[in-house]
């Protein structure tokens, strides 16, 4: 296997962050063993590394409204359609251990339509893939359409902005040839 590169861009020594970033990559790296490579690869910026990971977390890192599995699942279907390598490969590994699911995240990141999933989870995704890919067509049918499969008015502005969230990270991994890290590949599948 050829050594790759984590990013076509400068990936800073961890050493020589900013104390706020590297506290903040290594409380990663203690819960998961290692260091995602998109966490070195946008410190190169800090100032954007704290901005997207502020977002990030307060969308994320909610314990009301939509689960954490639904959140990751929004995720991994717009990053599908997007063709975000990374974020497929990264989320799809966070979605299989919080759905305690080894199948979930790649019947939804190849076609969520045949996914195993609820009536509830095809309205969500459904609208997560238009604000992906056709938010400008979005209408008031379409978050009645969410109401009436049960979701609250900020579940569904989550996963509008969930899905707007990542279809920037897709589009910015994607043009900085971020790499995903080997080990992401079969957590949560066994």
């Amino acid at each position: 296997m050829t050594e790759h590169p984590i990013s076509s861009f400068p990936v800073p020594d961890l050493a020589n962050l900013p104390d706020d970033i590297r506290a903040a990559i290594e409380k990663v790296a203690e819960k998961s063993g290692f260091v995602p490579n998109v966490f070195l690869a946008l410190a190169h910026r800090p100032a954007e590394f704290r901005a997207f990971f502020a977002y990030h977390d307060a969308l994320m890192d909610k314990d009301e409204g939509l689960s954490k599995a639904e959140r990751e699942m929004i995720v991994v279907a717009t990053s599908g359609v997007n063709r975000c390598q990374y974020c497929v490969v990264a989320h799809g590994a966070i979605l299989r251990i919080r759905a305690k699911n080894p199948l979930i995240a790649d019947q939804v990141a190849v076609n969520w339509r045949k996914a195993d999933l609820s009536p509830r989870q095809y309205a969500m995704l459904g609208y997560a893939e238009k604000v992906a890919l056709q938010a400008d067509r979005i209408t008031a049918a379409d978050r009645e359409a969410l109401t009436a499969a049960g979701f609250s008015q900020d579940e569904i502005w989550d996963i509008g902005a969930i899905a707007a969230f990542f279809g920037m990270s897709n589009r910015l991994v994607n043009a900085g040839d971020i790499r995903p890290n080997d080990e992401f590949y079969m957590l949560g599948r066994s």
